[in-house]
């Protein structure tokens, strides 16, 4: 694959960022472009691996190697068609997904792994400019009916893989803009929803009907969507936010993070969504409590806002720079990194507990903390406070971005009566069948919080086994039946 020595003459190469001053004035994307010919010389970089774990890192399947390979020997079309055959969304696999098909990557075992996603989103991105990406209408109409509720990754691919195979699809979506979090969790610093919206527009010319502002268990009872349609496929993700109940916490300015979030994406869509209170952080000491991806995103909304100062807290330990043994090649490696948003500035505090918020007149003013150390127990880890070490950082803003607890209880879940797991998550068979008769899930519904690789799998896959259920066999891919595919962030 590549060129036969590239490994070893071409470095890893990634894209620069735009300067930090000039990002900071505006919500476009922080990446300048990257010349096709470098992302060539990044697809030398493939070896020969013979295995290529590369494709267990990825939930999708992706045919890494094949890509790779057709991008430095020129061929983008051809590219595009390998890309497109596992993966319906690459353009927004390759601005979010953090990459575990690069933490498996066998360069990566002694070097610096290939440049898997940068190249994959080069691909998409030339092909969109060359208006090779259409829409693909069924030539066969089956005259089954299916609906799928929720819009995020999981509901899109589910519901344009079965429109492709000639059913007709509604995507309800209860927020007023067809999308998920994709639409109103993400920044758009990390991705422009133009992305979104010409596959939206590739969706609705294939026959997806979109229903947004329609609150599927509020707005439509679960037995009417029953009565109405052949099959329904729960996408609803894992909305319910994670809490932090502790002294102080109903006083104003502290809220969750998609409370912060979604109100600046709806801005930069042009809404009339005013920067006051809470859902600014101008001129205020910002904490954020959740070291993730969420928390990076309110940290570089913060930025822009042009807040006064801002400190990220995570109560695990800071991770290695490198791999440690216990965290060895292929697994996802569990290393120090530097996000976009990261390098903009702020403090990022480790091993930190929040004990109360602080309050005047109803408003937060400050944190009390302390400093913990993990320490196991009976196998299992826990957090054990350090005398001496409690400190008050002021705060005019909290934002707790500490993951999501799973899918909403009540509403539409209670009103069809499907089967939860001990994790409160929408329990299915491998095949995403729940317990009630021609229902299914996929997604963080069914899996909890998880990547966005893993939302689309999941939604191709759920679509295969619906299309079977109303067809009798089905031609659709199951992305998920690969027994070995590693499973990080699972």
């Amino acid at each position: 694959m590549g060129k036969p020595s590239g490994f070893i003459e071409i470095p890893r190469e990634l894209p620069s960022r735009r300067p930090v001053p000039q990002r900071l004035n505006d919500y476009l994307e922080v990446y300048d472009p990257f010349p096709e010919e470098k992302l060539k010389s990044q697809g030398a970089r493939c070896m020969d691996c013979g295995i290529p774990f590369c494709h267990q890192g990825c939930p999708l399947g992706n045919l890494i190697p094949d890509w790779n390979d057709l991008v430095y020997r020129d061929q983008w079309r051809l590219a595009l068609d390998r890309l497109h055959q596992t993966n319906n969304f690459p353009e927004f696999t390759g601005r979010l997904c953090p990459a575990p098909c690069e933490a498996s990557c066998v360069l990566g075992i002694n070097n610096d792994p290939v440049t898997i996603k940068q190249i994959e989103v080069g691909i998409i991105d030339r092909a969109w400019d060359e208006g090779w990406v259409t829409p693909q209408p069924a030539k066969v109409k089956t005259g089954k009916t299916v609906a799928v509720v929720g819009s995020g990754p999981a509901g899109l691919a589910c519901a344009q893989q079965l429109a492709r195979a000639g059913h007709d699809v509604t995507l309800f979506e209860r927020a007023d803009r067809i999308g998920g979090l994709l639409r109103y969790g993400i920044p758009d610093f990390k991705m422009e929803k133009r992305h979104l919206d010409r596959r939206l527009d590739q969706m609705q010319a294939e026959g997806v009907v979109f229903k947004p502002g329609v609150n599927v268990g509020v707005d439509v009872a679960a037995d009417a969507l029953l009565a109405e349609f052949d099959a329904v496929c729960l996408c609803g993700g894992a909305t319910q936010a994670r809490n932090l109940p502790i002294e102080g916490r109903d006083l104003d300015g502290v809220l969750f993070a998609m409370d912060f979030l979604t109100p600046q994406n709806q801005r930069v869509a042009g809404d009339d969504v005013p920067e006051t209170g809470s859902l600014t952080a101008k001129d205020k000491h910002v904490i954020i409590i959740g070291g993730g991806d969420t928390g990076a995103d309110c940290l570089g909304t913060a930025h822009r806002h042009g807040c006064k100062s801002v400190h990220q807290f995570e109560i695990v330990p800071r991770p290695p720079e490198t791999r440690t043994p216990t965290n060895p090649w292929p697994q996802w490696s569990n290393v120090f990194r530097i996000s976009s948003a990261h390098e903009e500035g702020g403090v990022r505090e480790y091993a930190i507990n929040t004990r109360r918020f602080l309050g005047e007149d109803g408003r937060v003013t400050a944190l009390e903390t302390v400093r913990v150390e993990m320490v196991v127990e009976n196998g299992r880890p826990r957090f054990a406070e350090i005398p001496g070490t409690e400190k008050v950082y002021p705060a005019d803003l909290v934002l707790l971005a500490m993951g999501f607890a799973g899918p909403e209880r009540g509403g539409l879940l209670e009103q069809l009566g499907v089967e939860l797991d001990s994790m409160g998550n929408v329990k299915s068979d491998p095949d995403r069948r729940t317990s009630v008769d021609k229902v299914f899930t996929a997604g963080d519904m069914t899996r909890g919080q998880s990547l966005i690789v893993w939302a689309i799998a999941e939604g191709r896959h759920a679509a295969a086994t619906i299309d079977e259920f109303l067809m009798g066999a089905t031609e659709l891919p199951r992305p998920l039946e690969h027994g070995n595919v590693m499973r990080p962030f699972a």
